[in-house]
């Protein structure tokens, strides 16, 4: 993927939503999951730069769940390896059948003997991308709210199916949007 003008991809996305400045976390995050992108359609990498903006409470770092799932079956430890499967990195990964069905896809990353290598940024960006293109979370994709075969179709709101229900979807909805115009100011190229 390339931007042909990232200095205005991060002067758009920082005017429109990080209050006119990003810290360098925030840079360095954004760039990790723009260096990850392998795929072509615009749609597509807005939406999960807007998932991984809202799923990150916008640090656009990888990070553990706040509470470390504390009161949530997700965060008692379980498996041969006594560990919590709470929410980490961009996409929040919880649940051990999920940190194994990353284990399985992507081979040598060890998320279910040492789930916090979720919170690596090559890792999280990979887990986070490859998951929402492939459906690993709800069966749901991208492709099934943004369609290659439809370029002009696009469901912003029902596309935060593919993570998590409609929690929050409108916002993350205008979240993707945004992102959207700041990948095309920065002149972005498959």
């Amino acid at each position: 993927m390339t931007l042909a003008a990232p200095a205005e991809f991060f002067r758009c996305a920082r005017n429109r939503l990080f209050a006119g400045s990003m810290t360098q976390g925030q840079v360095e995050g954004t760039n990790a999951l723009l260096d990850a992108w392998d795929r072509h359609d615009i749609r597509w990498l807005a939406y999960a730069l807007a998932t991984a903006f809202h799923e990150t409470a916008q640090t656009m770092e990888p990070i553990a769940e706040y509470g470390r799932g504390r009161g949530q079956p997700y965060g008692a430890a379980v498996g041969p390896f006594g560990q919590r499967y709470y929410g980490r990195g961009y996409v929040q990964l919880t649940w051990r059948h999920n940190y194994a069905r990353a284990d399985a896809e992507l081979p040598g990353f060890d998320l279910v003997k040492t789930p916090d290598n979720a919170l690596k940024p090559e890792i999280a960006a990979v887990v986070m991308l490859r998951g929402m293109t492939e459906g690993w979370f709800t069966g749901l994709k991208l492709d099934d709210y943004f369609p290659l075969k439809a370029p002009q179709r696009a469901d912003w709101v029902n596309a935060r199916r593919i993570i998590n229900g409609l929690d929050c979807a409108a916002r993350i909805a205008l979240y993707g949007q945004q992102f959207r115009e700041a990948l095309e100011a920065g002149g972005y190229a498959p």
